[in-house]
């Protein structure tokens, strides 16, 4: 664990490529950092989606595929995403700033009759980019003489997910969904040891290739009350994994030529891997209070189950994790056609993330309050509305505490929504 602890504790040179997904320096360990797969809109509200069933007609939530009973449009969502972070250690004081833009969101989805509904979409799921080199000095028990030992590591690649999701009206409180989930995708880890005057440089390395599939089963269970009141109950289980994570683990000698060219490679030791428990199994219970058409107010627990994955040669446990969520939604009056803010809905609400890393007794905890507004196209209708999406996330992760990194961070996303009839039969020729 020794490489592990450095990695953590150490942080002079730490830098990220831009324009990359993955700038969390604690996306090095196992398979990234993993993103919260949801939408713009769903992220402005601190991440509900469990009890989460929109009013009107144009949207479909993946999260939970049961929470879809007024999808009654053919929708197509594109959506983007702006990470900048903001890096802190006590090590020397340093400091850094990464930023990184991406696609975060391609889905469509439309009703294939009243009581059952359809979408897929495409995400990243996990990722990560950095480059750290660390140095320390020792002395030669032979010479006695001042040696600077650097290690420098490196990862790179994405882990991106394709989603089909079904949704069934059991009766009109009662719903049921199923999402299968595809992950595809490549990672790579190495660690560089080397010494002052000396040009053979140590080689520990991780490549990792990732084909699996799992699959989320979702309820909900929404009450009409007195005065177009409402009162939703929902819950989400993710299970199962077929497919693997085949890791290859080397350990080499080797020397640098011209650039980045290998010369007189020598392998050690080399190992593959086939691991299938690396997807976690999931769980989210929600529950959520609103009025017709007007405003809502949900809150939700999540649940990932920790699991152990080979980094860099060794073993990398994963604690359980909970992510805990508030927000909500409020829209003015949406056929005041005199006033367009009267017609936008605005977004808000916060989250808390014990996470699932733990480095020197500190579990690397996230905190952030979020918002957004849904702006309707200005001859949007109410049967349909399509819509720009607008989300902020202002956030830390991390402690100073014990010479780990803290991680504040600004996340800007935007997100089309174009929702249409498109698969009616023609009534008349």
């Amino acid at each position: 664990m020794k490489r592990i602890f450095v990695l953590s504790s150490l942080v002079a040179g730490y830098f990220l490529n831009a324009q990359s997904i993955g700038n969390s320096p604690y996306g090095a360990y196992g398979i990234g950092d993993v993103k919260y797969d949801n939408t713009v809109d769903i992220n402005s509200m601190g991440g509900i989606s469990t009890a989460y069933i929109w009013d009107f007609n144009n949207n479909f939530n993946f999260r939970n595929p049961a929470a879809n009973t007024n999808l009654e449009l053919t929708t197509l969502k594109v959506e983007g995403t702006n990470e900048n972070n903001y890096f802190k250690s006590n090590v020397n004081d340093i400091s850094s700033t990464k930023h990184s833009t991406y696609l975060s969101n391609i889905a469509i989805a439309f009703p294939i009759s009243s009581k059952i509904k359809f979408g897929m979409g495409f995400q990243p799921y996990s990722s990560k980019t950095y480059n750290i080199l660390t140095t320390s000095q020792r002395t030669d028990n032979v010479s006695e003489e001042s040696i600077t030992e650097a290690h420098h590591f490196h990862g790179e690649g994405t882990i991106s997910t394709i989603q089909a999701a079904f949704s069934y009206q059991l009766s009109p409180e009662l719903a049921l969904g199923l999402r299968s989930n595809f992950y595809f995708g490549k990672l790579f880890d190495i660690e560089e040891v080397g010494f002052t005057g000396a040009e053979l440089t140590s080689g520990y390395s991780n490549s990792y290739r990732v084909q699996s599939f799992n699959f989320t089963l979702g309820t909900t269970y929404q009450k009409k009350l007195a005065n177009d009141k409402k009162l939703t109950l929902g819950a989400t289980y993710t299970f199962g994994n077929v497919g693997t994570l085949k890791t290859t683990y080397t350990n080499s000698t080797y020397f640098y030529t011209v650039g980045e060219t290998k010369s007189y490679e020598t392998i050690i030791e080399q190992k593959k891997t086939y691991d299938k428990k690396f997807m976690p199994q999931e769980a989210s219970f929600g529950l959520g209070y609103g009025k017709d058409t007007k405003w809502f107010l949900g809150t939700q627990v999540d649940y990932k189950q920790g699991e152990t994955l080979n980094y860099l040669g060794q073993e990398l446990a994963y604690q359980d994790a909970y992510r805990y969520s508030l927000g909500g939604w409020y829209l003015p009056n949406f056929n005041n056609f005199r006033s367009y803010f009267a017609r936008v809905i605005y977004r808000y609400g916060a989250y808390y993330e014990k996470g699932a890393i733990n480095l020197k007794d500190k579990s690397i905890d996230k905190f952030a309050v979020t918002a957004g507004v849904t702006l309707p196209f200005q001859k949007s209708s109410i049967n349909r509305m399509n819509s720009i999406d607008l989300g902020i996330e202002i956030g830390k992760r991390g402690t100073l505490e014990n010479n780990l990194i803290r991680q504040n961070f600004i996340n800007l996303r935007v997100g089309i929504n174009f929702a249409d009839k498109w698969f009616n039969k023609r009534l008349y020729n």
